[in-house]
């Protein structure tokens, strides 16, 4: 089968590779559609903090947020997941560590992760192999490209939750990129009163055009009292201007993470009587993201600029916008032969 796989920093091919196998407890899946994430771009460049620690390296395949039809089930698994349309976590827990009893394996320490950590390939092929125990079924109404959003929007969920946020009361969310325009979708849909923060007017008015008219730079941002702010960016510097912007006992919500260290004053925390949250992994939000996206809860699809072939992922990573793409942040990759 054919595979997009990143050879080095800034290098990569589409390579003829073995087809996945199913082991015991696995399935294969044909791929439908793949997102393209931040996380992959940091991979691309070489700055991805896995690939200094150990826990990822070159060569490797990309792509954690798929959607697919089963394909082949190994042993041991239940023959009714062939021909089903599903998609999966990204965090695989080793099963048997006291988080993943507890229920939180997407923070296991021995954790692999699809197409980022422990060397498990990811979907930027035809076909993927992943454990059964990791898919999460896709109603009908839940299309191949909704399904590649439920990883995305799982995170958002979760931290749109986590601001406690909604009706009357004003949430801030720093950073209008795909997480930040999810989480802003989820807020809206809660009763909340949301604001976008973002650092380019392009940025800003796709917001805009998306029904969030309450869309600022840094150097706009109205001294409003906001219960919640969510800092879903890279910026070292905006944890510190979310504590300042959050109303006392309001929530503060990290999901973005920067190249650095950001640094915040905890005095300010105690003395606001502030509750800090910090989110990863989409988890424990999938199956609540499904069933958001089945019932039209939200219709995170205008986010999605173009959908590309493998061949095409190179120049994307490489900052290039296909023709005719759209203004959305996301784009995604269709890796079925043509």
């Amino acid at each position: 089968m054919r595979a997009f796989v990143l050879t080095a920093p800034g290098e990569y091919a589409v390579l003829e590779v073995p087809a996945p196998v199913a082991a015991p407890g696995e399935v294969v899946v044909d791929v439908e559609r793949v997102g393209v994430c931040g996380t992959d771009l940091e991979f691309y460049t070489g700055a991805m903090t896995y690939l200094h620690q150990g826990h990822a390296r070159y060569p490797m395949r990309l792509g954690h947020e798929w959607a697919g039809r089963v394909r082949a089930v190994g042993p041991g698994v239940d023959r009714g997941w062939v021909g089903r349309r599903v998609m999966g976590d990204t965090m695989l827990g080793c099963g048997t560590c006291r988080r993943c009893r507890r229920g939180w394996q997407h923070v296991c320490e021995k954790r692999e992760e699809v197409g980022i950590r422990g060397g498990r390939p990811g979907a930027l092929a035809e076909r993927l192999a992943v454990p059964a125990s990791s898919l999460h079924a896709l109603p009908d109404s839940v299309d191949p490209v909704l399904g590649a959003l439920v990883e995305p929007g799982g995170n958002a969920l979760r931290a749109a939750r986590a601001t406690g946020a909604g009706p009357g009361d004003r949430v801030l969310v720093l950073g209008p990129g795909t997480i930040g325009l999810l989480v802003a979708m989820f807020a809206r849909a809660a009763g909340a009163e949301v604001h976008l923060m973002g650092a380019t007017e392009t940025s800003l008015d796709f917001a805009r055009s998306l029904g969030f008219p309450h869309a600022w730079r840094e150097d706009t941002l109205p001294g409003l009292p906001f219960d919640a702010v969510v800092d879903a960016t890279n910026a070292v510097h905006l944890p510190a201007l979310a504590q300042e912007s959050v109303e006392p006992g309001g929530r503060l919500v990290y999901i973005g993470l920067a190249g650095e260290p950001s640094r915040i004053d905890t005095r300010t925390l105690v003395l606001k009587d502030v509750t800090a949250i910090g989110v990863l992994s989409a988890s424990p939000g999938l199956d609540a993201t499904i069933a958001a996206y089945a019932g039209k809860v939200i219709d995170p699809r205008p986010l999605v600029a173009a959908t590309v072939t493998l061949d095409a992922i190179g120049a994307v990573l490489a900052g290039e916008r296909p023709a005719g793409a759209g203004p959305g942040p996301k784009f995604h990759v269709d890796p079925r032969p043509a």
